[in-house]
């Protein structure tokens, strides 16, 4: 009786813990761009799939898509959303990136390079969890500013 007890508890911990991890973030999962909705600027990057998943007390943010001459990149950040910079790899335009939480399902972002800040921006994931804006401004490595929108479905 105790043992089943005991493994009934945990059992109740452990749904527990993945429910409200997973109502606490609507950006988590995998995300691909809807370019027929999207107003990217021209000649700017594209980030085809973002992947938002967890990595222990972290989250890892791992970006697919096409930069400005249409060869492929990636890059990765891990870290939370707590507004404090982490180190982005693979995307020679920025090495850190902060995200800051502000409601369920909106956060905002900031983009460095060398501790100088370049782009920065808001994401909003929609009511029912399906899609999510991105709306971005900032310099692009020429100097020239730039805005852009970007629309993702959850895959």
């Amino acid at each position: 009786m105790k043992a089943k007890t005991i493994v009934l508890a945990l059992a109740l911990c452990f749904v527990a813990g993945a429910v409200c991890f997973a109502s606490d973030d609507a950006q988590m999962g995998t995300w691909k761009l809807n370019e027929a909705k999207s107003k990217i600027s021209p000649n700017a990057p594209k980030n085809n799939t973002v992947v938002y998943e967890a990595a222990g007390d972290k989250v890892k943010v791992t970006v697919d898509g096409t930069d400005r001459d249409g060869k492929a990149t990636h890059n990765e950040w891990t870290g939370k959303f707590d507004g404090k910079d982490y180190p982005v790899t693979g995307d020679p335009n920025q090495d850190m990136r902060s995200y800051t939480k502000i409601d369920d399902h909106t956060m905002g972002f900031n983009v460095k390079k060398d501790g100088r800040a370049t782009t920065g921006g808001r994401i909003v994931v929609s009511a029912d969890g399906k899609s999510r804006t991105v709306t971005i401004s900032g310099t692009d490595p020429q100097g020239k500013k730039f805005t852009s929108t970007a629309v993702y479905e959850k895959q």
